[in-house]
């Protein structure tokens, strides 16, 4: 498949990302051929065959779509986050079914931009113990998982960086919290897209890292984007960072 041609894609889960998926599509030199929710779940083959499938459903549903999909022999795009406990057991269906698989925490290039600055700033401040650092996140009411995918690895960028953090603590503080635990908290806000905050704070000041996002066509185009990459490549598992 030449860049230029046209990709055949399926969408499995058909809300507001879905949604947000096919208005941008044919910008991106997708076709959506097909699309699979809960009145219409994965089952049989479908008779409109496709290239590429992208996943945004739950995360009690991901493992069992990813299962059928590879089945049928189709790259796969997991927008879906929450299942990440479960990453040895996608590895094992990629392996049995040669399987092409990229995911991400979140599909925005702005978050990826945004956890890079993160690490970086975490290094700078490494070796100087007077600031502290926290991590919070604010999403839609409607999330299902807590902390979102993305808090966990701006999170984990920290933890790689700054050597006074030890371990992550994401449950609700009702006492002190030791010295050595980044703290990530979260927030369900409303209809709130996605907002991820990094502080470093000290005694004097204050210096604050925020992604804002607007609407959800920052994640659309990093799955479609990601989606016509995955098609090319060889057999195996992705992050979403892989693909620049």
């Amino acid at each position: 498949m030449q860049n230029h041609d046209i990709l055949r894609a399926a969408l499995v889960g058909h809300g507001r990302m879905g949604r947000e998926i096919e208005e941008r599509a044919s910008a991106s030199g997708l076709e959506i051929v097909a699309r699979f929710d809960s009145a219409h779940p994965l089952g049989t083959e479908p008779a409109i065959d496709f290239d590429v499938a992208i996943e945004f459903t739950t995360p009690a549903a991901v493992i069992d779509n990813l299962r059928v999909l590879l089945r049928w022999n189709k790259a796969v795009v997991i927008g879906t986050t929450g299942w990440h406990d479960r990453i040895d057991e996608v590895r094992e269906h990629i392996e049995r079914h040669h399987g092409r698989v990229v995911y991400g925490s979140n599909f925005s290039i702005g978050v990826l931009m945004f956890t890079k600055i993160v690490r970086e700033a975490a290094r700078m401040f490494n070796g100087i113990d007077a600031y502290d650092v926290a991590v919070h996140e604010i999403h839609h009411r409607a999330k299902t998982d807590a902390p979102s995918g993305t808090a966990l690895v701006v999170a984990g960028a920290v933890l790689d960086e700054l050597d006074r953090k030890s371990a992550l603590r994401t449950d609700t503080s009702h006492g002190r919290i030791d010295p050595g635990a980044l703290h990530v908290t979260s927030q369900r806000l409303g209809s709130t897209v996605g907002t991820h905050q990094v502080a470093f704070d000290s005694d004097v000041d204050t210096i604050e890292l925020t992604h804002r996002a607007k609407n959800r066509g920052g994640f659309a185009l990093g799955a479609l984007l990601a989606a016509r990459w995955i098609a090319g490549q060889p057999p195996g598992l992705y992050r979403f960072e892989d693909v620049f």
